[in-house]
């Protein structure tokens, strides 16, 4: 055989190939391109999870304010107090055939009929109010099909939406207040009370109140109050201009005759300011992180598994303190036209889409939905002339987009475990 000497030529342009670019360090793996990320509008909706706060309804009790603090009656209500009024019910039943319409022409749900019995999810709080939202929510979405509504028979056994009261999760009431007080300005809940001072004469106005009289509630003491086993207390005057500031949106909601609400003082952009007592009362009980963290922990817990491998559509209702625990939780925020920065206004929902690229990588996407106080007080029909508020938020701590194992890698270790269920009694013999 005939070997084949390669010329010097061809060696030294062999050699200086291989040291141009056979000995070069090898290109670091961050430094090669990254796939680009995929936009939202190319992802296929896969699953819906939402929690939602009931409908419109009267106060929980006779007294919304203490004695002589108002100087009228309030208006009288159709149903017993703390029960989702007619009216309530026919704003969320709207909500429901709008849902129902966007989740079809996004392909989760079927245009018309019945969707499969295993795709749609609904789950109430032991409160009647939120049972009642739910069928007028079902009923909206897909009416005339059955759905089963899960809900817990009595208050001890509501582990999800009352965690703290049901006794579920390990909860110090110390902690809790040492926590929120550190939340609390350096000048005081005093301070708070100054810097409050226009809304507070709004609620003056409202009452028929005198600056300075014994029911201006301005002029009472405030500060933090320990509750025991339960989350703390933001205590007078914030909590009773809360109370009454919800009132008087419900009323707005409810339709009834301005000369009405709020005993026709107010308009409905001051009754919209006046919220921000309640937005103020949710900062100190229920997004502080000790109390969101276990308050929210079992809803959040069931919300991530229905997530990642729940049916279409999962609605869980219960209440605003629940969308506030949530929120605190996640420290995620929402801003809705006619309301304050994170109020959750009655039949609205934070909620959450997971989508999947043609791969079936899954993401997540959040959402808060809403109707304007109009849209409720008017019974407007909702659609694509018309549309409820739907607006996107950001996930704190996930990279947008937020790719569904890293928000569940992100919220599986704040998850606060719920004690053990308590053991049966033993039988006894005959």
């Amino acid at each position: 055989m005939r070997i084949i000497k390669p010329s010097p030529v061809a060696l030294a342009v062999a050699l200086a190939v291989c040291v141009a670019a056979c000995g070069r360090d090898p290109v670091p793996a961050e430094a090669a391109p990254a796939a680009a990320a995929p936009a939202f509008e190319s992802l296929a909706l896969r699953r819906v999870v939402m929690l939602m706060r009931h409908g419109a309804r009267p106060p929980t009790k006779a007294k919304v304010v203490p004695d002589g603090v108002a100087d009228k009656p309030w208006p009288k209500w159709p149903v017993e107090f703390g029960e989702l009024t007619p009216h309530g019910y026919d704003a969320v039943k709207l909500l429901g055939a709008w849902d129902r319409g966007n989740w079809a022409a996004r392909g989760l749900l079927p245009a018309s009929g019945c969707p499969g019995k295993d795709d749609v999810a609904v789950a109430a709080s032991s409160k009647s109010r939120t049972q009642a939202t739910a069928r007028a929510l079902v009923e909206g979405l897909q009416p005339g099909c059955p759905v089963d509504i899960a809900f817990p028979q009595s208050p001890e056994e509501d582990v999800e939406f009352h965690p703290i009261d049901a006794g579920a999760v390990p909860f110090d009431a110390d902690v809790a207040l040492r926590e929120t007080e550190e939340e609390v300005p350096a000048d005081g809940m005093q301070g708070e009370v100054k810097r409050h001072a226009d809304l507070f004469a709004l609620l003056n106005r409202a009452f028929g109140c005198k600056a300075g009289n014994a029911c201006d509630l301005s002029k009472m003491p405030a500060g933090i109050q320990r509750e025991e086993g339960d989350s703390p207390s933001i205590g007078d005057p914030f909590g009773i201009a809360s109370t009454a500031s919800q009132t008087f949106l419900l009323e707005y909601l409810e339709g009834m005759p301005m000369q009405d609400v709020a005993w026709g003082r107010l308009s409905r952009e001051e009754i919209g300011r006046l919220l921000e007592f309640h937005t103020t009362k949710f900062k100190y009980e229920a997004r502080t992180p000790y109390t969101a963290e276990r308050a929210a922990s079992p809803l959040a817990s069931r919300m991530l598994e229905a997530m990642e491998s729940g049916p279409r559509l999962t609605v869980l209702v219960g209440h605003d303190t629940n969308i506030a625990n949530l929120g605190g939780f996640l420290d995620m925020h929402w801003s809705l036209p006619g309301y304050p920065d994170d109020d959750p206004p009655p039949g609205g929902a934070l909620g959450f889409e997971v989508l999947a690229d043609p791969a079936g990588k899954e993401y997540v996407r959040a959402f808060y939905r809403a109707q304007s106080m109009d849209q409720v007080r008017e019974l407007q029909p909702l659609g694509a002339d018309n549309k409820p508020a739907y607006v996107y938020l950001q996930i704190p701590g996930c990279a947008d987009p937020c790719a569904l194992r890293d928000f569940a890698a992100m919220l599986r270790p704040k998850l606060v475990a719920s004690k053990p269920a308590p053991a049966a009694a033993p039988a006894k013999a005959d």
